[in-house]
């Protein structure tokens, strides 16, 4: 009912302001078909007198009669709101497989038709009363920027809706800015070239276009070039600009929304973008340290029981466990896998914590939960507040490596190694990448990282060591290498290529292993293998990882194969995450920590019952999730509702069980909104912020 009467109220209001803008383009009788004369001052005639050399909008409409301003306005207004709705009526068909009902796609697109009539209004009524003078100049310059501006905005969100299905908000816009360098790749790779194309084009028909049109269109109708200089505002100026100010202010709530569709969609995107600026300062930038953030004194304790090996981390990039062999037995992507799980421990309900590979990286390196803002406060100098795998050993006399197959500035991780603890670091420029494909926009073919990988190893001494593989070959954009073949396991394409890329996985972690049996380093080695995040194809309408708090985003592969140990395979029911990898190395090689902070549990020993597991998407404001043995809670701040799901009866998550379980459900957002506090304070208090 209340969007109803919304809608209601905002066109009583166009229809006010429909007729308020036909006696302005009527005009005052001077201003007749047949009068000869114009009464007003040409659009930008002013701004062309004023700047001689020309400011591309002043010169564009330099010398055009009042008829031929309303052609010029409207050249530019009309293909604004009809670029801006062709993209939201796109997203909207794409929403289901079946797409949505007519009355549906209204209600979806209200926002965007109330502010393409508001700001249409608007910007007539302004035009009328900056009728010369630098006001003038000044109106047409801003007329063009803002329309510009908006259709930038527009054109990046639905991109960012396609890539994701989640939308584009400030805090998102704000944190790439100043690292244009490292998302070029993405932006340049990752979009489309028609979607480039269209971009361009649109951009360039504003600044020449209304021009272009006035100019052809007054000569087809005949109309006088002679001008009669005024200052003189149109009277209807205030009023179309009180009607569109106040029915852009209409597209401003977002109104009833279907349940499986966030409040952000339902909004024009630049509206979103502009009310999440409003709305989420919270998105405020971490300070950067004089000098290391404190962290506790932790040191390793000898035993009885320990032994010196060698610690190889397999970090298999964007891996979602129902992608692998050994968690879908009908699914054949990874037989090397599967053939590894018979003889070693692996977790069946394993889980990241953080869906983004620095911040999984943290968790599987630290024990810890990583920090969860956006901002890559992990690869700052001395960033880390624990101690990592990689430095707790370098006391105990282990050597230390971190290779990837992808670029170095991808999340930050030169940063990111060295906090770790790692004493090299061998990204993909380090490397020879001849005979080696590009699977994506920012690396090589895994395979890259196996000469490196084999030279470092035969020449590093007789000691212990830790050694660090991050793959890149499954992250997004998918494009399987074809040194292995390709094989057709998905009718969509985009999952298709997605599996062949895990595919081709499988085959370098055979490979690898192959290269520690081949140099003898094998049996005295102990491999832990693991997913950074999972990967949405849409299954509850988002793709990619960053803000998928389902299943596909969120549960992993995780593994430890150890030669000698678990030879009839092993398996530890979970759930468990990331922060247990430290603790379970750790008690594998049988020491023990003294002091610290760890989270994590050795998955050796029973895990605690009482255990809760808690995720926090990557982009702030996003999306929260909780699990309690197999009660799912999934929290979208107030985006759209909550869900709760029963993992143990609904493993595809589809029965939202928030509303059969209020109660419950208050009770988790309750703790979960505490604990997304309490771990803000405790990092902002060690970055500031």
């Amino acid at each position: 009912m209340r969007g109803l009467l919304k809608t209601g109220l905002a066109l009583g209001v166009a229809v006010l302001a429909a007729g308020a803008l036909r006696r302005a383009l009527r005009g005052r009788s001077g201003d007749g078909p047949g009068s000869g004369r114009e009464r007003g001052g040409s659009l930008v005639r002013e701004s062309a007198r004023g700047c001689s050399a020309g400011v591309v909008f002043g010169a564009a409409a330099s010398g055009l009669t009042m008829r031929r301003d309303r052609v010029y306005a409207l050249g530019l207004l009309v293909p604004f709101a009809v670029h801006g709705l062709a993209l939201k009526v796109s997203s909207v068909l794409g929403l289901r497989s079946g797409g949505a009902r007519p009355g549906e796609t209204l209600l979806l697109v209200r926002s965007d038709l109330l502010f393409n009539l508001g700001y249409s209004l608007f910007w007539m009524g302004l035009l009328g009363a900056a009728r010369s003078g630098p006001a003038r100049w000044v109106a047409v310059g801003l007329f063009h920027a803002a329309t510009v501006l908006v259709m930038f905005v527009r054109a990046a969100a639905h991109q960012f809706f396609r890539q994701t299905g989640t939308t584009l908000d400030y805090p998102i816009i704000a944190l790439w800015l100043p690292r244009l360098e490292q998302v070029r790749p993405m932006l340049v790779h990752g979009v489309p070239r028609p979607a480039w194309a269209l971009m361009a084009a649109a951009l360039l028909y504003a600044v020449l276009g209304p021009r272009l049109l006035a100019e052809l269109f007054g000569r087809w109708r005949g109309w006088p070039e002679e001008l009669a200089e005024t200052e003189e505002v149109c009277t209807s100026a205030p009023w179309l600009l009180l009607a569109g100010a106040a029915i852009c202010a209409l597209s401003l709530p977002a109104g009833p929304v279907p349940a499986d569709v966030g409040r952000s969609f339902v909004r024009d995107p630049f509206v979103n973008v502009a009310l999440s600026a409003l709305r989420r300062p919270a998105a405020r930038r971490r300070g950067r340290r004089a000098g290391p953030v404190p962290r506790p004194a932790a040191r390793l304790v000898r035993t009885a029981r320990t032994q010196r090996r060698g610690v190889v981390l397999v970090h298999l990039e964007s891996t979602r466990a129902s992608s692998v062999t050994p968690y879908n037995k009908g699914l054949g992507t990874t037989p090397f896998l599967e053939e590894l799980a018979k003889s070693s421990l692996l977790v069946e309900r394993a889980y990241t914590t953080v869906p983004h590979t620095s911040k999984a990286s943290v968790s599987a390196n630290c024990g810890i939960f990583p920090d969860p803002a956006r901002e890559p406060t992990e690869s700052y100098p001395g960033g880390l507040p624990a101690r990592g795998l990689a430095d707790l050993l370098g006391e105990e006399g282990y050597e230390s490596v971190f290779f990837q197959s992808s670029v170095a500035n991808f999340d930050d991780f030169g940063g990111l190694a060295e906090n770790l603890g790692y004493r090299e670091y061998y990204p993909l420029e380090s490397m020879d990448t001849a005979g080696f494909e590009r699977p994506n926009y920012f690396g090589c073919e895994d395979e890259v990282m196996l000469r490196p990988s084999e030279r470092w190893l035969a020449g590093r001494g007789e000691g212990p060591f830790v050694a660090h593989y991050l793959t890149g070959t499954a992250h997004h954009d998918y494009r399987p290498p074809a040194r292995y073949g390709r094989v057709r396991f998905s009718e969509d394409e985009l999952l298709d290529r997605y599996l062949n890329c895990v595919r081709y996985q499988d085959f370098f972690l055979r490979n690898l292993i192959e290269q520690y049996k081949k140099l003898g380093l094998y049996g005295n080695a102990l491999f832990v293998i693991f997913g950074d995040h999972g990967e949405g194809f849409g299954e509850h309408g988002r793709y990619g990882h960053e803000d998928v708090p389902y299943e596909e985003g969120l549960r992993i592969p995780l593994m430890v194969h150890a030669p000698g140990w678990f030879r009839r395979g092993e398996r530890v029911p979970g759930p468990a995450n990331l922060t247990d990898i430290l603790p379970t190395v750790l008690d594998l090689l049988g020491y023990e920590v003294e002091g610290g902070d760890y989270l994590g549990h050795s998955l050796l020993r029973p895990l605690p019952e009482e255990r809760i597991l808690r995720f926090s998407c990557f982009n702030e404001g996003k999306c929260l999730a909780s699990l309690d043995g197999s009660i799912k809670y999934v929290h979208h701040y107030d985006d759209r509702p909550d869900e709760l799901f029963d993992l143990a009866a609904d493993p595809l998550e589809r029965r939202n069980l928030a509303g059969e379980r209020p109660a419950e459900a208050r009770e988790r957002r309750r703790d979960l909104l505490a604990w997304r506090s309490a771990e803000n304070a405790r990092y902002e208090s060690l970055y500031g912020g």
